[in-house]
């Protein structure tokens, strides 16, 4: 079950983390993986560690927001299978929460690009081989902040998110009879979002008493990765420890 032997694997933004998590949940089903990050080293990290516990990956360094850098990448991979969005929050560039009615509209950019352009580049690099073939995954990694007002500065962020999730309903409709299934990942609180006294007193809300980690996501995206999850499309699944039940 969650067989994943034969399938190369796209996870961008991978190289620490929750795509870090979701690369080497994806591996340990025997996917070959392409760990994306546009900072080779760190790439390279999460590579490491994967080939040293028996799984496969490579390094892919590349910006998501490059459409041209995308492209290039995907031809000298050739054929994935599976695409992972996790590259977020304001991609190379630092986020840094503010109301949004004293923001630069010039700090509106940074997260759209990552959030929802970088989405469209992958997506649309990645559709043409999975529909020939018959088969694909795209998983989207979206946020909570998408869902439901957050008053965290973040508003551009939970804009291109919410994008994303709509985005990716569209994706799976029109994809929905070759094979290839689209999904998006709605995360609640995780470990390495977490800072600061606001932050920590969000955290002591979560029903299920603690903060998600990269495993919680890894294994959500091998469910969806999987042949078993075939009937599964146009979704975006809430993993946020019970923060938001729909």
């Amino acid at each position: 079950m969650f067989d994943l032997a034969g399938k190369t694997a796209l996870v961008t933004g991978a190289g620490q983390s929750v795509g870090a998590g979701i690369a080497q949940a994806l591996a340990v089903q025997g996917a070959s993986v392409l760990v994306n990050d546009v900072i080779e080293e760190r790439a390279q990290s999460i590579v490491d560690e994967i080939n040293a516990d028996s799984g496969t990956a490579m390094p892919l360094v590349f910006d998501v927001t490059d459409r041209a850098a995308v492209i290039d990448a995907f031809q000298i991979s050739g054929h994935i299978d599976i695409v992972v969005n996790n590259a977020g929050n304001a991609g190379t560039e630092n986020m840094n929460p503010t109301p949004f009615s004293d923001m630069d509209p010039n700090d509106w950019e940074a997260p759209i690009r990552v959030n929802l352009y970088g989405v469209l580049h992958t997506t649309h690099a990645a559709l043409p081989n999975m529909i020939e073939s018959g088969w694909g995954r795209i998983i989207t990694i979206s946020s909570g902040a998408a869902n439901s007002g957050v008053n965290i500065g973040v508003a551009p962020y939970a804009s291109a998110k919410a994008a994303g999730q709509a985005f990716t309903r569209t994706i799976a409709a029109e994809n929905a009879r070759t094979g290839v299934t689209c999904n998006a990942i709605a995360l609640g609180l995780m470990e390495n979002t977490a800072g600061g006294d606001h932050t920590a007193s969000m955290a002591r809300t979560i029903p299920v008493g603690r903060l998600g980690t990269p495993h919680d996501v890894g294994t959500m995206c091998v469910y969806l990765a999987s042949e078993e999850a075939s009937w599964v499309t146009g979704q975006t699944f809430h993993v946020n420890g019970g923060t938001l039940m729909t």
